[in-house]
């Protein structure tokens, strides 16, 4: 069962180890096909070189990931500076302001994956990190509904599709019991981003009236051209593909041994991901074949109800702890706490679930502890013990979205091709911004302050999320054990 356990190591068989030329190829072709190739490496070149992909690639794919949550959660911090009055927008008008930049997102998700998988991450996602920086940039100087309507749009539809692009890029770089760590340390850059913007919406929002403009304003500046200088780096150092690891300036990462232990290494755990089997379109057929897989939907539909509480929090979260008596600026600094734990936590839960070699179990037990949290915010709604309350909303932060990675993960290794890979990580993506889309209307100003209808919706969407987790896993262990039972006849094993 390919991809389930880890690869034997051996020394070098009988066979003629493949060739290379000066640029680091391999010259043998028949190395391409993964019936003829072997491991003639020792576990240690290999855990080297593991460590050197990841000093390589992850910080890289981070830091726009890190510009990306800033540009679109900033607006949370915003709140706390007379943002609404400032623009002349009013709370309902705000929350459809989140749901179009979500729509966005949704709009031309599968497209921008489909120039993706046609042009290559290097060209493609550096053209959105520049486009979403412009606009982030710019919106500073917003006034009016229809500015702030077609600022959250374009938002959305620039950054549509960098995440699943990413997801996609990591899975060609890294065996399948090396990718729920990866993908934890891709959204490591979300996390904090998350943890950081409170502070540093506490020391830039401290700038209102500095060159005549709010301190929001200069939010929206110095984190929009973050964004601009993560895509230059971005565009500068980022690898072509895995099997021509060289950035647009010239740098050359790996020797040719490493190259070629880099590519075979995966292509024996996948057989999917050898370049003979890379092509520069997804047809119609396997768009159809993928969409219809019902193995994806119970991933999607706990990504729409477990992720939509989080805009809740990531909207009303320093506005609300405000609204508890707590300073205005200080507000920010304090919702960052349960972010802070959360970089900790989901990090733990990413070498759970690679070193355990599973996946369901610690997306349910995050999925368990999420939902025990906003239950307690939703208890604590009425309490006026306001310790209590922003306790819980630190401790329901700490478990709020560390599942997301290991679903998504669980999702790319169950895949059946890299195009069926490209899709899918499109759909869950998709659904997480479909989440937002319902998520901005949780909470409403005739339901303030204590949000009582809000919290109770917010409940029983995590009490339906921790179900599809369940029936997720129920849904592989039922088709693995119709393999075994069948004497695996066609039939292919499931990651659990």
């Amino acid at each position: 069962m390919m991809g389930l356990t880890d690869e034997k190591f051996k020394e070098p068989g009988v066979k003629e180890s493949p060739s290379f030329d000066q640029e680091g190829q391999s010259t043998d072709t028949a190395s391409h096909d993964a019936s003829q190739l072997y491991v003639d490496w020792t576990e240690a070149e290999e855990k080297r070189l593991v460590r050197k992909i990841d000093l390589v690639l992850m910080p890289i794919l981070i830091l726009p990931f890190m510009a990306l949550q800033l540009d679109r959660g900033n607006i949370g911090n915003a709140q706390t500076d007379n943002f609404l009055q400032d623009v002349g927008i009013t709370q309902y008008q705000f929350n459809i302001g989140q749901q179009l930049l979500s729509a966005g997102i949704v709009i031309l998700e599968i497209p921008s994956n489909l120039v993706l998988y046609r042009v290559g991450p290097r060209a493609w996602i550096s053209l959105q990190i520049f486009a979403w920086g412009l606009v982030a940039t710019f919106q500073a100087f917003q006034k009016g509904l229809g500015a702030y309507m077609a600022t959250r749009l374009l938002l959305g539809l620039m950054e549509a599709g960098f995440i699943p692009a990413s997801l996609y890029a990591i899975t060609t770089w890294y065996k399948s019991s090396e990718m729920s760590v990866r993908f934890a340390l891709f959204f490591f850059g979300n996390y904090i981003a998350q943890a950081c913007s409170g502070l540093i919406a506490y020391g830039v929002l401290h700038m209102r009236g500095v060159a005549g403009l709010a301190g929001w304003q200069w939010l929206f500046i110095i984190e929009g051209l973050f964004t601009i200088c993560a895509g230059f780096l971005y565009l500068a150092f980022y690898p072509k593909d895995r099997d021509d690891p060289r950035p647009f300036t010239g740098i050359k990462y790996f020797t040719a041994r490493e190259q070629h232990i880099l590519s075979t290494r995966v292509v024996i755990d996948d057989p999917t991901k050898a370049p003979s089997s890379k092509r520069k379109t997804i047809s119609m057929q396997e768009l159809k074949e993928s969409l219809s897989d019902w193995t994806l939907y119970p991933h999607v539909l706990l990504t729409i109800c477990a992720l939509a509480p989080t805009s809740v929090f990531t909207s009303y979260g320093p506005k609300l702890i405000m609204s508890w008596g707590y300073e205005r600026l200080s507000s920010n600094a304090l919702f960052s706490i349960g972010l802070w734990i959360q970089v900790f936590t989901a990090m733990v839960w990413g070498f759970w679930a690679d070193k355990g070699k599973i996946r369901g179990i610690p997306v349910v037990a995050a999925l368990l502890l999420w939902w025990a949290f906003t239950l307690g915010c939703r208890l604590a709604a009425t309490s006026t013990n306001h310790t209590t309350r922003l306790a819980m909303i630190i401790m329901s932060l700490s478990f709020s979205i560390i599942w997301h990675p290991l679903n998504s993960s669980w999702l790319a290794i169950n895949a059946r091709s890299p195009a069926d890979r490209s899709i899918k990580m499109a759909c869950i993506v998709m659904s997480a911004n479909l989440a937002g889309i319902v998520g901005s209307q949780l909470f409403q100003s005739s339901d303030a302050p204590k949000y009582i209808t809000g919290w109770t919706v917010v409940v029983v969407l995590n009490s339906l999320a921790l179900s599809f987790g369940l029936l997720a896993n129920a849904q592989y262990r039922f088709l693995n054990l119709r393999g075994r039972n069948n004497g695996e006849n066609g039939e292919r094993a499931f990651f659990t």
